[in-house]
């Protein structure tokens, strides 16, 4: 990873990288393939009229080589809003040189400025890596499982 890498907010022209980040990333975790039109769907949430997705890229100058994604979301127990972190992800290139910490340290700012009180996410089990990571954020785990309901 070349030292000047800027952590940033994304712009319209990162949608097509960021597309491949997303792919990479979903086979990574041995997800489904995203959407054919995923591009269609992460433009409008991002930069359509009244965006509800916020992403944070990782750039080399030359490309990307990571990303975050966070939306607002409330807590009924809490009475307050928090920041899902619904996706970190950088190329394996990139790991282990202080990248994922800034992506961090910039999504921890996104929270703070939207008045978000925490930020909640999850990773695989399987992801030692990841967990690792998480575990020295200062972040505490919680034992809930998470579901999916296909509609």
């Amino acid at each position: 990873m070349p030292p000047t890498a800027t952590v940033r907010t994304a712009v319209p022209a990162d949608l097509p990288e960021l597309i491949e980040l997303v792919h990479e990333h979903a086979e990574y975790e041995r997800a489904a393939p995203p959407r054919a039109d995923l591009i269609d769907g992460l433009a409008r949430l991002l930069f359509g009229p009244g965006p509800r997705l916020h992403a944070i890229v990782a750039d080399s100058g030359d490309d990307l080589l990571g990303y975050a994604t966070a939306s607002l979301e409330a807590s009924t127990w809490q009475g307050r809003e928090f920041l899902h972190l619904d996706c970190l992800f950088l190329r394996p290139a990139a790991r282990g040189a202080g990248l994922g910490g800034r992506l961090v340290a910039a999504v921890r700012e996104l929270a703070r400025e939207n008045g978000a009180d925490s930020i909640q996410w999850q990773t695989p089990d399987w992801n030692s890596g990841a967990i690792r990571f998480y575990d020295r954020t200062g972040a505490t785990r919680s034992g809930k499982q998470r579901y999916t309901l296909v509609l």
